[in-house]
């Protein structure tokens, strides 16, 4: 079981148009309305591709039900915790050649209570052994250790934990000793207060986050595939794209992929991209299916001693 928490969900509205001019009126030649928020979509990733996912979100107003909705159709299981604030809506626009301008609301605060609910739905659902995925921004108002705090209480019952945020949020989490945690290039050099301009800057910054306390760094770093650096060293690998259409889920398709994958090595990571790569190449926030996948192979090609990669960079 592979469990997820999504603390800032949202109603993902994506509008495809030929070009985006400011100030004029643009007539949109698609649209479509999908769930959205990091977890929401490893658990869809996962669901479409037959491994067995709960979802565990808050959900509050019209769009909040819509949302359920949505989850339901996709066959995604999943514990809603009602909540008093209205959930959030976030708009695309999306440009040929993968191009896409995103509008994301802040989201509404939850209450002490309602964050109560959602970590004991956690804890309710995850055995010993299963992983939870605590992934996404954070809604306003919330202290800055929630994952940290989650990730400690699941470290004490042996569930398996992989985090994907940014800023403050990242770094406590990381203090809190996760399995894994899943930054993109800009997250990761936010972190460790540097550019990311290379796989040695990348490896570097990984390396710093893995001495503050995560047990594995994936990195996602687009056009340059993703770098996997943990206790046997370093891993990188890459999976060819046609046709861009929107990266909107694709970080999340990659964490899905690396899960399904066995969260271990060159093979988990060669999974991870596949999925990443057949992401990129779906519209708004798809999720690839085992058909979008099957065809595919990633090049998994350095694997590098990790003082090497460093003394490289240097």
């Amino acid at each position: 079981m592979i469990v997820t928490l999504t603390l800032n969900p949202s109603l993902d509205h994506t509008v495809e148009v030929a070009s985006l001019l400011r100030g004029t009126v643009i007539r949109a030649s698609g649209s479509r309305i999908e769930p959205g928020g990091k977890g929401v979509n490893v658990a869809r990733a996962l669901v479409a591709n037959g491994v067995e996912a709960r979802a565990i979100l808050p959900l509050g107003g019209a769009v909040g039900h819509h949302l359920g909705e949505l989850l339901a159709a996709e066959g995604v299981a999943m514990t809603a915790v009602p909540v008093q604030q209205t959930t959030r809506c976030n708009v695309s626009i999306s440009e040929p050649g993968g191009t896409v301008t995103k509008v994301n609301e802040a989201g509404s605060a939850l209450t002490v209570e309602e964050f109560g609910q959602l970590a004991d739905a956690v804890e309710a659902t995850a055995q010993p052994g299963d992983w939870v995925v605590a992934s996404g921004s954070l809604p306003p108002g919330a202290p800055d250790d929630v994952y940290a705090r989650l990730v400690r209480r699941l470290a004490d019952r042996g569930v398996r934990t992989a985090v994907d945020t940014s800023g403050p949020a990242l770094l406590e989490a990381v203090a809190a000793g996760p399995t894994i945690v899943k930054p993109n290039r800009e997250e990761l050099g936010e972190a460790a207060g540097r550019e990311i301009e290379t796989l040695e800057d990348a490896v570097s910054a990984a390396q710093f986050l893995r001495r503050r306390g995560a047990g594995a760094v994936l990195v996602s770093l687009g056009p340059d595939g993703a770098v996997l650096v943990d206790g046997d060293g370093v891993t990188h690998g890459e999976c060819t794209v046609v046709g861009r259409r929107s990266s909107v889920a694709a970080g999340d398709s990659l964490l899905a992929g690396f899960l399904a994958g066995g969260a271990d090595g060159g093979a988990a990571l060669a999974t991870a991209l596949c999925w990443a790569a057949a992401a990129v190449e779906l519209p708004g926030s798809g999720v690839p299916s085992p058909q979008d996948v099957a065809a595919r192979s990633a090049r998994i090609t350095r694997e590098l001693d990790l003082e090497l990669a460093l003394s490289s960079s240097s």
